[in-house]
């Protein structure tokens, strides 16, 4: 039996230790919000927080979590960064296909959470090694300086 929070609820599951996280979320716990992108960590689509660094879900082994707490797209928005970010998602119309989505909102929280008012280079380091398929980077980045109460002209480097 496993120990851990998922969105802020305690869980005992029994799970295989070596099970990725994102197929214990998926299938175990329902929490379908988290997508399969690439399964070799490339792609950012599978991100969640552990205690509020964001990991790819596709190779943590749900073992590697027990006792700590998960966060996932679902729960994002109790907190104030996620809430931010999912309003200034659907204000910007950031979503084409919106696969990737989750793990833009999820790197996104993270950065807002170390980084209140990210410049432009603040947001390329942190976001990079989340691709979108669709290339909506410019309206990702306008939702992340829409959430952090940053101009969309403020290309200033701190």
């Amino acid at each position: 039996m496993l120990k851990f929070t998922i969105n802020g609820k305690a869980y005992d599951q029994d799970v295989p230790e070596d099970m990725p996280l994102l197929w214990a979320l998926r299938d175990t716990f329902g929490l379908v919000g988290t997508k399969f992108g690439c399964g070799i960590a490339q792609c950012g689509a599978c991100t969640v927080h552990v205690d509020g660094t964001p990991v790819r879900a596709c190779i943590t082994p749900v073992g590697a979590v027990e006792g700590e707490a998960v966060t996932t797209i679902e729960g994002i928005g109790q907190t104030k960064e996620g809430k931010a970010l999912q309003a200034a998602w659907l204000e910007v119309d950031v979503m084409q296909c919106g696969y990737c989505q989750a793990g833009q909102i999820m790197t996104a929280a993270a950065l807002l959470k170390e980084t209140p008012k990210p410049t432009d280079a603040d947001i390329d380091v942190a976001m990079d090694g989340n691709l979108c398929r669709c290339a909506t980077y410019t309206r990702i980045r306008a939702a992340i300086k829409k959430a952090a109460g940053v101009a969309l002209a403020d290309t200033r480097e701190a």
